[in-house]
């Protein structure tokens, strides 16, 4: 067998000297720390600690096999800690036995844990004798994993390393030129710093550039500021699509419009949860008068077409002509029935879970003397389908009803997501949720008002729509691979791996 490098860094004696067993509930225990390092609890400055010790148990393995163990058990305590709320829409609101929602729970995580597997097996294998290499390998790597878990099988990228440095990280000042997953490189290779003698003064220095870059505008204001009311209803999940409570959901966000007037007002996901054309006329003409009365606009989810060919929708009604956006990034199984899976979807009981896809290119709604790009819940973990309609549009709105996942950590991750967003593009973020989270987002990623979730309330407040390009609106992820692959070659440009199988 080949050795292994003869610089080693702080602590890896003992890393080396653990059995299998200890090494595997080390990087399990790491895995599910990090989940802290998200919203709600938002210790930023956790991740590259965890992913320090990962960076240690890895580096020491004995074998690739070994270290793939390792990358699966960190990836199976940060996805059954941090994502294992899908098991509540499955069972909770979906009606799925609870023992085939918490298999299907489990055997997610499972699946989304190999993607940290590869990397670390990957790390092991090709880990070059310079320690400064092996810091670029492991970046490279753990950021090429995190965009592949956001693209293959139509993306799932929640809980990409880099949405836990919205601020008041300093790593936040990156977003706008690299966005989420430049960041995800930087927690990496901070990480590795912190296990070199040499790595604090850099590590230093990375700080330091993102706070100088906080302190540039990327864009400025696009006339003049709006008055906009975000409207939570708090309607049940289990009464949303219940035809006696139909009327009922409609006088609430009716009141709600009438006693909250502003130029713009967003109503959440589905909060007219039929098809529009069957909603009674004097409803949407009310909608319509209540926006005019401030020579604003109304924009509200529904569903358009009919049920031989439907859609999640947005649409707006007031002083502009009425519009239309309807989402065209669906959510695997909520939205539509992957190939194959008809036979587990027939075990649960989701409204209209065979939705069209939407035109992948939207234009922004022109509603209020603005333009907007609207995108509908998880649509705005896709940062570079966001962008496509920044160029022209001042705001980005995102509709949402993550009533299907309770009260977890679903909804305030959601939120962080939502700050990403607003963060790369350098445009403030409105979010119109059913339950939570609610939320003004300034240009910067800060949360400048919040409704408490669970609450039947409107958000009220100003706007200012802003113009100009952020260097990730232009380049979208490119920078941040390009980076990754640049340190990959780095990396493996050395000659020998010091792997062992």
């Amino acid at each position: 067998m080949k050795p292994l490098p003869a610089s080693r860094p702080a602590g890896y004696q003992s890393a080396s000297a653990l059995p299998a067993a200890g090494r595997h509930l080390l990087a399990l225990a790491a895995g599910a720390l990090t989940v802290a390092g998200f919203a709600p609890v938002a210790w930023f400055w956790l991740p590259p600690l965890t992913l320090a010790a990962l960076f240690l148990l890895l580096r020491s393995a004995p074998s690739t096999r070994q270290a793939a163990f390792c990358g699966w058990a960190f990836g199976c305590g940060l996805f059954l800690a941090g994502v294992s709320w899908v098991y509540v829409s499955l069972s909770v609101f979906g009606g799925m036995p609870a023992w085939l929602a918490g298999l299907a729970a489990l055997l997610f995580c499972l699946f989304l844990a190999l993607y940290p597997a590869l990397a670390a097996y990957l790390f092991r294998r090709w880990l070059p004798a310079a320690v400064w290499r092996q810091a670029l390998l492991f970046a490279g790597l753990l950021t090429t994993v995190d965009w592949l878990r956001g693209w293959i099988f139509t993306g799932f990228p929640w809980l990409a390393l880099g949405y836990s440095q919205t601020p008041p990280s300093p790593l936040a000042g990156y977003a706008p030129l690299l966005g989420v997953y430049g960041l995800s490189l930087l927690v990496a290779l901070c990480a590795a710093l912190l296990t070199q003698r040499r790595g604090p003064l850099l590590l230093a220095l990375l700080l330091a550039g993102g706070a100088g870059l906080r302190q540039i505008e990327w864009s400025e204001a696009a006339g003049p500021p709006l008055s906009v009311a975000l409207l939570q209803g708090n309607v049940a999940q289990e009464m949303k699509f219940r035809p006696e409570r139909f009327a009922e959901t409609l006088n609430l966000y009716t009141r709600l419009t009438a006693d909250h007037p502003a130029q713009l007002t967003l109503l959440p996901e589905t909060a007219i949860p039929a098809f529009i054309d069957h909603v009674p006329p004097e409803y949407l003409e009310q909608f319509g008068q209540l926006a005019r009365r401030q020579q604003g606009d109304l924009i509200v989810g529904s569903i358009s077409g009919d049920r031989s060919d439907y859609r999640n929708s947005a649409i707006s009604f007031g002083s502009s002509p009425t519009q239309i956006y309807s989402k065209q990034h669906l959510v695997p199984f909520g939205e539509f029935i992957p190939a194959g899976f008809a036979w587990f979807m027939a075990q649960a009981n989701i409204p209209m879970s065979a939705f069209g896809r939407g035109d992948a290119r939207q234009a922004p709604l022109q509603v209020a003397g603005t333009q907007v790009a609207l995108n509908i819940c998880y649509e705005d973990a896709f940062g570079e389908e966001i962008i496509a309609a920044v160029p022209t549009a001042g705001i980005l709105a995102n509709l949402s009803n993550t009533a299907w996942f309770g009260d977890s950590l679903a909804q305030p991750q959601h939120l962080q997501i939502a700050r990403m967003r607003a963060l790369e593009s350098s445009r403030p973020m409105l979010r119109a949720t059913n339950t939570g989270m609610t939320a003004i987002i300034t240009p910067r990623g800060e949360v400048a008002a919040q409704l408490p979730p669970f609450t039947t309330a409107a958000l009220q407040g100003e706007v200012q729509p802003q113009q100009g390009l952020t260097p990730y609106v232009r380049y979208g992820n490119l920078p941040a691979l390009a980076l990754a692959a640049i340190c990959l070659l780095l990396a493996l440009a050395s000659g020998r791996a010091q792997g062992r199988d």
